[in-house]
């Protein structure tokens, strides 16, 4: 079985702990941020499920832009690595 968006994301985060993702994403026409971190997702614009094996990103997503930034995560000083990677273009990072 192969793994989903999601899952290939939360384990290249486990895999570089120096990194947070975020992900823009669009969810049928409502659109959502996760913050991806050390192997777990969060949802930045709705609730995410306690449930671990609940996917924050789903299958149904489409993904639309990937941002690589620094650990720790400052909201008001974010120190970017690279913006605006597709999704096309960040599984060479995979």
């Amino acid at each position: 079985m192969s793994l989903n968006q999601g899952q290939q994301l939360e384990n290249y985060s486990a895999k570089h702990p120096q990194e947070v993702l975020l992900v823009k994403l669009k969810l049928g026409e409502e659109l959502d941020e996760v913050m991806i971190f050390k192997g777990f997702s969060s949802s930045l614009m709705r609730s995410t499920a306690f449930d671990p094996d609940v996917p924050v990103i789903p299958d149904r997503a489409e993904i639309l832009t990937i941002d690589r930034l620094t650990a720790p995560y400052r909201p008001n000083q974010p120190n970017y690595i690279q913006q605006g990677i597709t999704w096309e273009r960040f599984k060479d990072y995979l």
